[in-house]
Order: C-alpha cells, then structure tokens, then sequence
C-alpha cells in the first residue's frame, strides 16, 4: 500500500484516541488471543473488543473488523495483529492493532469519509472532531463543600 503524506498524522489521532482501549486490551493473557485466533473463534475476540471499547467510546464505535493473526515463535514474544474499525460520526477508520510484550502500535489501512473534501488536512480535521464525538468523556462534579464523598 503506498503511504500517503497525511496518514501519520491520521494514525496519530487514532492512536492517541484508542490509548485507553488498548490498556484494556492489554489485560486479556496473550494465551486467550493465540487460542482463540487459532481456532477462529473470532467471536470470542469482538467481545473483548467492545467490552473494552464501551468504557471509553459510544456504543458501535469500535469494533473488530476481519479478524487476527497471532506469530508466535520461539525465538521471539508473541505478536498479535486485530483488524479494527473506528467508526464515528462522518469517517470510518480500518486499521490494524499490533500488541507485542512491550508495544503497541496501529497502521491506517484505510479511511472513509461520508462527505470527503478535497483537501486532505479538512479531512484530517474532520476526523479528528469526529473522533472526539464519539469519545466518552468521565465529568467530575465540584464538591462545593469540600467533603470527601
């Protein structure tokens, strides 16, 4: 796929917008993805998603897309690869998630946007407000008072 100019500053906004959920992600023993990628129980792997996704997204936002892969080796940690969507208002995001012992990092495969511009940076723009809509965001409430709850 030829790389586009405006991709990684796409990919950094997605990154940084998923941050929370890859956390979350993280906490599934890599045991879990390998068996359940390697008997396609890819089911099992969109649960996981959207468990993790509810807490930080609307509902439908993110999901799983096409599946996964697992390398696994001994020579090196296991790798793990899910095909992801982001879908917010006005622009859909398909993107690959790689989790290793220590990194995570995502590649834009894809996006599409409802109403395009011409322009690539009102796109980038557009996305990243949608991006934001989407996004459950926790408020705090001012204890007046000063008490502890």
């Amino acid at each position: 796929m030829i790389r586009q100019p405006h991709t990684l500053s796409r990919e950094a906004l997605v990154a940084s917008a998923i941050q929370e959920v890859v956390s979350e992600l993280r906490m599934v023993d890599v045991v879990d993805y390998i068996a359940f990628i390697r008997m396609e129980r890819f089911g099992n792997i969109s649960d996981i998603v959207d468990s993790a996704a509810e807490l930080y997204f609307m509902p439908g936002t993110l999901r799983l897309g096409h599946g996964g892969e697992a390398h696994v080796a001994w020579s090196s940690p296991p790798r793990i690869v899910l095909d992801l969507e982001l879908r917010s208002q006005g622009a859909t995001v398909y993107f690959s998630l790689t989790m290793t012992d220590e990194h995570a990092g995502i590649e834009v495969n894809y996006v599409s946007f409802d109403a395009p511009d011409s322009d690539p940076l009102v796109n980038t723009r557009r996305l990243e407000d949608s991006l934001e809509y989407a996004r459950i965001r926790k408020t705090v409430t001012a204890n007046p008072e000063n008490r502890v709850a």
